[in-house]
């Protein structure tokens, strides 16, 4: 008798999407999404009071430039109802290509603006209208690579998966300081390497929002290349996908739109203080009517990015732990510290007589600081996009992150500059300021549900196509 023949034994198809081209495609975007607000706020506090607004007083050209830095906040929850409508409708791969080009133009077009000097006021009407465009396409671009990221996920590492669009933030601020880092450093400063370069002035500020071009082309690339995930195909095929998702969103999951919101709004607060604040802050004078640091913009620049390197460590942990813990628990944690890091403020940030032990707590204020922000940051990838099923989860997600971006990062550059204003050059409102915020979150996910089993195979919605 002859043998029975061999059958190979069934092995698993392989993902559509490989994890590759999931990690980058989810990273690369929100790394030039982060690299884009560095850049421009890092220019909001060096270049753009003086080539933008020259209102003859300093604090008033600081804050009119972080007038439009927050304008871009407001235009976000518009960017993520119109992309989150196609997302939802239509699938997550041309959404991303759209959002990130928008993105990348507007970028590029800021660098290529006249100033002051060349048009009068038109010019900071340009640049207002430009960052409204930026936020526009901003308010698609996060939910989209985490929906990219965790909706690949494999089974139990989702929270991992989203931490990897969540890393965009430090990659990003590492890139864009170090590249005004260099200009810095190659421009002439004929006052001395401690003042301000008229080149950098003059053209050198350009640079970097120029040099955002090669990234998105990067990204471009990258993008084109994703297939749809099996998780939205289900729910096309299921007749799950809404005509109007805002409608569904709304009518029946506004309960997690508001939780959503408010779990996100200290990890925003953290975020903005933590750069923008911590920046203006360090670098301004110590004689200056309200006084900072003064710290050199370069010494506190690489501070910040020694900070910011336990940032993107933390933002990695944070994913394990969290799929091992569950979003929730881990989160009430470090909020908690949050709450209690804002009560520290003028433990850490105030000058004393050595300034070499001045820098040594403003160092490890920052380091702690973002630490936190990476185990708060980095299971929002996860967290956000779980609260709402496949067929609205593009629009439920992107509103709740961008709605929090109004509440805890458009208003809180002004905020924190008026708060360092009334306690007489001290920071300790400002970090009143962030423990509210953080009570705030912690409410929030007192009264909200664990997601890490949330099914995303069966949680697809209900109803059938263009039934709203």
């Amino acid at each position: 008798m002859s043998a029975a023949p061999q059958v190979a034994p069934a092995t698993a198809p392989a993902p559509a999407n490989s994890r590759a081209r999931v990690i980058t495609a989810s990273l690369v975007g929100t790394t030039i999404e982060f690299y884009d607000f560095y850049v421009y706020a890092t220019a909001a506090v060096l270049v753009f009071p003086v080539l933008f607004f020259p209102t003859g007083n300093e604090t008033t050209a600081l804050l009119s430039s972080f007038a439009v830095f927050g304008a871009a906040m407001i235009a976000r929850p518009i960017g993520a109802v119109v992309f989150g409508h196609f997302g939802d409708r239509f699938g997550r791969k041309a959404t991303l290509v759209a959002s990130l080009l928008t993105m990348g133009i507007a970028t590029f077009l800021i660098g290529c603006l006249p100033t002051f000097d060349g048009i009068g006021w038109w010019a900071a009407f340009l640049l207002l209208v430009l960052r409204l465009f930026q936020g526009f396409a901003l308010g698609g671009e996060w939910s989209g690579a985490a929906l990219v990221a965790t909706e690949n996920a494999p089974k139990g590492k989702r929270a991992w998966y989203g931490t990897f669009p969540q890393l965009g933030a430090p990659i990003g601020f590492i890139i864009a300081n170090t590249i005004f880092l260099v200009i810095n450093f190659a421009l002439p400063h004929p006052d001395g390497p401690m003042q301000r370069s008229e080149a950098f002035l003059a053209w050198g500020w350009r640079i970097p929002f120029l040099f955002s071009a090669v990234m998105v082309i990067i990204g471009l690339w990258v993008r084109l290349k994703l297939v749809e995930s099996a998780t939205f195909a289900a729910a096309e095929k299921k007749g799950a996908l809404r005509r109007f998702p805002l409608g569904e969103v709304i009518r029946g999951h506004w309960k997690n739109l508001i939780i959503g919101t408010f779990i996100m709004l200290a990890t925003y607060v953290l975020f903005y203080l933590m750069t923008s604040f911590t920046l203006a802050y360090g670098t301004k004078a110590v004689d200056a009517p309200v006084p900072g640091l003064g710290f050199g913009y370069t010494d506190f620049v690489i501070m910040q990015i020694i900070g910011v390197v336990f940032f993107g460590i933390f933002t990695l942990l944070s994913g394990p732990i969290a799929d091992a813990v569950g979003r929730r628990k881990l989160l009430l944690w470090v909020t908690a510290v949050i709450g209690i890091l804002g009560l520290t403020f003028n433990v850490f940030l105030l000058p004393h007589v050595d300034p070499k032990f001045t820098g040594a707590l403003v160092q490890a204020f920052l380091v702690f600081g973002f630490m936190l922000m990476g185990a708060t940051f980095g299971p929002m990838g996860a967290v956000l996009p779980e609260l709402f099923p496949t067929n609205v989860r593009y629009t439920g997600s992107a509103i709740a992150y961008n709605v929090a971006s109004i509440l805890g990062a458009a208003v809180a550059p002004s905020i924190a500059l008026g708060l360092w204003a009334a306690a007489g050059g001290e920071p300790w409102l400002v970090g009143v300021y962030l423990s509210g915020s953080a009570v705030l979150t912690f409410i929030a996910l007192l009264v909200s549900k664990e997601t890490k089993d949330v099914d995303y195979d069966t949680n697809i919605g209900l109803g059938e196509t263009g039934s709203l």
